[in-house]
């Protein structure tokens, strides 16, 4: 009985280690946004940090990294040690970043772990209203007539604004020329000011103009109609097969993290989503909150990097 009794305490005493390495999260998790403080980027990654916070009973810190289009602080998630205590809230700019920076120190796919979707953010063409084009079919009939007339706005050489158009460009065979700002109110105001002809912008920024009647809504970028503007159709319904660009943001971890974390993570993130206080303030940012499970993550960040980098490469952009 005595050397049963000891062979037990044994086997408990090695069971208590072990339970204590499958605890997470042990400590305050880190969430690292690659952007400075202010933009939509934090935003939103403030408001699922702070209901992760409350899931998983330990205190989530925001880490603003801004710099380099987001590499700086995605790079330091991807040089963390994968315990689960450094995230990244990153968005669209990842898929754009593995072509867009020629020297990179981290691989998009192989040193991030992605966890979930948090949210999407459609976006929306827009004209001047001077233009007589009242569809996109007339706009690129238009623009087809005259090559190198008109010309479109982004907030910046590399920016989602700019890739967007390039894609549409591509798509549609059409020559327009860019113009690039120091960001999207500076290329809105010379938009309204009838300087510039065309631009992709976020739903945020030009719904109030659209509304006004100073700009001009062309499409949707997503693959569906966005609530805010029922009446505007999506760029595939106007001809533009295939077209979808939304910004999106989402949880990773570094490369290497274990499943299970991954999987609490996800979890976690999943409830947060699910919550109408969260879902609210969320969609007053102008975003959808979505979810998907890490290998859906996964295979989209694959081919969103894919589908961005032939862009990137076609338009022969490099990061400034």
């Amino acid at each position: 009985m005595l050397r049963h009794a000891i062979i037990i305490f044994s086997a408990l005493l090695a069971a208590v280690p072990a339970a204590q390495a499958q605890k997470y999260p042990e400590r305050p998790v880190r969430l690292v946004v690659p952007f400075a403080p202010g933009g939509g980027t934090d935003i939103i990654g403030r408001i699922v940090g702070q209901g992760l916070a409350e899931v998983l009973g330990h205190q989530v810190i925001i880490d603003n990294r801004g710099g380099a289009g987001s590499t700086l602080g995605t790079e330091i998630v991807a040089r963390a040690p994968n315990d689960g205590h450094t995230l990244l809230f990153g968005n669209i700019s990842l898929a754009f970043n593995a072509t867009l920076y020629t020297k990179l120190r981290y691989d998009t796919i192989r040193d991030l772990a992605p966890i979930s979707f948090s949210a999407v953010q459609p976006n929306i063409l827009v004209i001047h209203p001077g233009l007589p084009a009242k569809n996109l079919k007339e706009f690129i009939e238009l623009a087809r007539a005259n090559p190198g007339k008109y010309n479109y706005a982004s907030a910046g050489t590399g920016s989602g604004t700019h890739l967007a158009a390039e894609l549409l460009k591509l798509q549609t065979n059409i020559n327009i020329v860019h113009v690039p700002y120091k960001g999207t109110g500076p290329a809105l105001t010379d938009l309204l000011g009838g300087q510039i002809s065309m631009m992709v912008s976020t739903f945020a920024s030009a719904l109030p103009h659209v509304k006004s009647g100073r700009m001009r809504a062309l499409g949707v970028t997503t693959t569906k109609r966005s609530p805010a503007t029922p009446d505007v159709p999506t760029l595939i319904e106007s001809g533009v097969a295939g077209y979808d660009y939304s910004t999106w943001y989402g949880l990773l971890a570094p490369g290497g993290t274990a499943k299970r974390i991954i999987d609490t993570l996800n979890a976690a993130n999943r409830k947060v989503l699910s919550r109408e206080d969260i879902k609210q303030k969320l969609e007053s940012q102008g975003v959808d909150p979505i979810i998907n499970s890490p290998a859906e993550f996964a295979a989209y960040l694959k081919s969103e990097t894919e589908k961005w980098g032939k862009v990137v490469k076609a338009t022969g952009a490099k990061a400034e």
